[in-house]
């Protein structure tokens, strides 16, 4: 009996311990996750300010400009679950963690060029999608100036995944917050010419947040150079140097989970289109609600990243009963969260809505209406965007990504926006059909990806 007792003691303080390195590791990047999309709610916010038809253009241009940039960002987040492994096998190495971050950083320049070409074109896209000509021409050169954010904040990934895998995440949300900071300020200069600055409208939305990625990038180098700990890792020294295995180990890793945030992230950029084919103010309204619901997705997300890292480790190490703690304690936290963004979203919809637009003004009723109804929908996903997220991000942790890779497609286009289209065009529900069958999407990824976890091998 005193075993026994000994044997639950004990049990409940390893995963006390775990609750507390998950949080400990989780807090940080959640909030730095925050600081990010806090940075596009600020242009969308202020975009909001100068007119719906401004809010729309720019709801359009950034659901294109995220098409090809999250791709290349699964790419970047192959580094995180590489270098937890390197350090669950050896917590002492150096070299492995340098050349994971060497050749992601060859990587991102090589996946920007073709992405920078794509996006150089975005108005003519956007005609050719259906949209209106005049947004389309707007969103274009707003895209023009947002485009070239896309290298520095890729750098800025990568550098976040390396010091998040040595589970000191800190530095990223102080710089995180300097650019939010900075951003919200630049907009206001470049989109309203305050300052003595040239009023320059969607465009100067799109240059702050290019400034922005900058910042990002350059604080963690500066971060990376000074602080003893990091430095003597020598990250930048011999950038040239080509390390093919470790380059194609990271694209192997990586294009599944380019795959997967892409068939995601793009069956909402699909869901803005088909908004857009209904008139300016379904778009306007789901520009809201989607920001709205971005910004809650930010804390199961954190968690996900954080039980890569955690999961990771363990992976490395062959712990099986710490790869199970890691992933139910990350899964709990953010399914956990997303019930209490659920609740919000149904009670006190207006309150959300009225930091997007004039919620008092006549001429936005329709648009506040609307938005109210998308966010009840929102509320509907929430515990399965949140359930999928950290699902995903457990799997990465044991470098399963090509099955999720296949759920995902399975999920999102095979169920998600068919059942959109059908609700929301043939059944003639219009914007709260495409909403719910994002629902039916998120759903089902969210099953797909936790049975995958239960019938995981270690």
């Amino acid at each position: 009996m005193v075993s026994l007792s000994a044997q639950d003691a004990v049990s409940r303080r390893v995963w006390r311990d775990e609750i507390v390195a998950m949080l400990r590791l989780g807090w940080p990047m959640i909030l730095t996750n925050l600081a990010q999309v806090a940075m596009t709610a600020t242009d969308v916010m202020m975009l909001g300010w100068i007119g719906s038809d401004a809010l729309a253009a720019g709801a359009l241009g950034t659901n294109l400009y995220y098409v090809p940039m999250i791709f290349g960002l699964g790419l970047m987040h192959a580094t995180t679950p590489m270098m937890a492994r390197e350090l669950g096998r050896n917590r002492f190495t150096v070299r492995e963690l340098r050349r994971t971050v060497r050749q992601g950083l060859w990587i991102a320049v090589t996946i920007s060029v073709p992405i920078w070409l794509l996006l150089w074109n975005a108005a003519p896209i956007l005609r050719a999608l259906g949209q209106d000509p005049a947004l389309a021409e707007q969103a274009g050169t707003y895209v023009r100036a947002l485009q070239w954010a896309v290298l520095p904040f890729y750098f800025y990934i990568i550098l976040r995944s390396f010091i998040a895998a040595l589970e000191r995440p800190g530095w990223a949300l102080v710089i995180g917050i300097l650019a939010v900071g900075f951003n919200a300020l630049a907009n206001w200069c470049l989109i309203f010419g305050n300052f003595g600055f040239p009023r320059l409208g969607v465009v100067g939305s799109g240059i702050a947040t290019t400034l922005s990625s900058f910042m990002l990038f350059a604080g963690l180098v500066i971060v990376i150079v000074v602080d003893k700990k990091f430095r003597r890792y020598r990250l930048f020294g011999r950038f040239w140097r080509a390390d093919w295995h470790r380059y194609f180990q990271l694209l192997r890793l990586g294009l599944p989970i380019s795959a997967i945030l892409s068939f995601e992230v793009t069956i909402f950029n699909a869901a803005a289109f088909l908004m857009g084919l209904i008139g300016p103010h379904p778009l306007a309204a789901h520009a809201i609600a989607i920001q709205i619901a971005a910004i809650s997705f930010m804390v199961p997300m954190g968690v996900g990243q954080a039980a890569t890292v955690r999961v990771g480790r363990a992976f490395g190490a062959q712990d099986s009963d710490g790869i199970k703690r890691a992933g139910w304690v990350a899964f709990s936290a953010g399914t956990g969260f997303m019930v209490i963004t659920a609740l919000l979203m149904i009670l006190v919809p207006h309150t959300l809505i009225r930091a997007f637009i004039d919620i008092h003004d006549p001429a936005n009723a329709d648009v506040v209406a609307l938005a109210v109804s998308f966010l009840a929908f929102a509320a509907l996903f929430q515990i399965f965007d949140g359930a999928q997220a950290v699902a995903s991000g457990m799997l990465r942790g044991l470098h399963d990504t090509t099955v999720p890779m296949i759920y995902a497609a399975i999920a999102y286009w095979g169920i998600g926006l068919p059942l959109s289209l059908l609700f929301g065009f043939w059944l003639g529900m219009e914007g709260a059909g495409i909403w719910l069958g994002l629902v039916c999407g998120l759903a089902a990824a969210s099953f797909l990806l936790l049975g995958r976890w239960l019938r995981r091998s270690i």
